[in-house]
């Protein structure tokens, strides 16, 4: 069945009204004064709200329901560890409130976190100070990353990012019938070049030397807010560990470049420049930018797909689904075999 003739049954979403969202905040011990704002956030819904009185020096504070069944309880139990490591070290992430000591709560059928209001605005990606900036604390972030492991959360790899989307979108005949074939093709020869690397395989797991960290795993612009020099807490901080899993360290640092090659080279030299002053780089990793982008890729039109049935969607991504759009990524796929097959930037 496409996509198109599915029969939506409502969306578990359509039952989170403001009056059970602020009641759910009631039920761990805050009390909203009724202002809330909904924040940008697809895969979750997300909250601002206003606090009658501050609460560990707060009055506004953001308030998260995750997903129901997209996590389980164990692997947000090791988002929110991770981000208490992380705050644990002086990295600036935005970490979930320990309410009652937990960060983890129930109200309506739903999981919910409630993390502080930080302000900031969007990096200026082009300033070479603030891509070193920005370098020296995902270095700090692996550095915690590589203390530990994950044991709940999965790996990215070719199995989670391409073969399982693949798998789901045309059994659930989401592809577009005209372009199934031609996707299908250079989906498998994208594949081969990808499986190349063993550190994206999912049994090539340090096979090539390259290590998995904990990752902050979608370390795209919009989750880095900047406050400038001469403010209070100047510099970047990092929201939305909601995608946090193992990899290699590079996948945190290639969302934040865009641009021609030249100025990616120039935009990498400058995140590996502030990296390097607390942990190496491999440079060997620089092979996987281009695969990793393509992973990217192909687990964004699943994404997408398999959160139709939430009226969101069909709203934000009317142009996804239809044969222009399938036989857009044929050719997004095709300009991605030959960036995988020619020569990885270099620093």
């Amino acid at each position: 069945m496409s996509l198109a003739e599915h029969a939506p049954l409502p969306h578990p979403y359509s039952a989170l009204t403001p009056d059970v969202v602020q009641d759910a905040l009631a039920s761990v011990g805050l009390w909203g004064d009724g202002r809330l704002a909904a924040l940008s956030s697809y895969e979750n819904r997300v909250y601002q709200m206003h606090l009658e009185s501050p609460t560990q020096g707060h009055d506004q504070v953001v308030v998260k329901f995750y997903r129901p069944e997209r996590w389980s309880d164990a692997q947000i139990a090791e988002e929110h560890a991770f981000s208490a490591e992380l705050a644990a070290a002086e990295v600036p992430v935005v970490a979930p409130l320990a309410l009652d000591g937990q960060t983890m709560h129930r109200f309506g059928g739903f999981v919910f976190a409630v993390s502080p209001r930080r302000g900031g605005r969007r990096p200026d990606l082009e300033d070479f100070d603030v891509l070193e900036w920005i370098g020296r604390f995902l270095a700090r972030i692996h550095t915690v990353g590589e203390a530990a492991r994950f044991v709940h959360r999965p790996s990215l790899d070719a199995e989670t990012f391409l073969r399982e989307p693949r798998d789901w979108l045309l059994e659930h005949g989401a592809v577009a019938p005209e372009v199934r074939s031609a996707w299908t093709r250079v989906l498998d020869e994208a594949l081969t070049l990808i499986e190349s690397h063993p550190a994206l395989r999912a049994e090539g797991a340090a096979m090539d030397g390259i290590r998995r960290l904990r990752l902050h795993g979608d370390c795209h612009p919009g989750n880095v807010l900047w406050t400038p020099e001469g403010e209070a807490g100047a510099g970047p901080h990092f929201v939305d560990l909601d995608d946090a899993r193992a990899g290699p360290a590079v996948q945190d640092l290639w969302m934040l470049l865009s641009g021609e090659r030249r100025q990616q080279t120039q935009q990498l030299g400058a995140l590996i420049d502030g990296y390097e002053q607390f942990r190496p780089f491999d440079r060997r990793e620089l092979a996987l930018i281009e695969p990793l982008r393509t992973l990217r890729l192909i687990h964004y039109s699943a994404w997408i797909a398999r959160r139709w049935d939430d009226p969101a969607f069909p709203i934000n991504f009317p142009w996804f689904g239809g044969r222009d759009f399938w036989q857009g990524q044929v050719d997004l796929l095709t300009d991605q075999i030959e960036a995988m097959q020619a020569a990885p930037l270099t620093v």
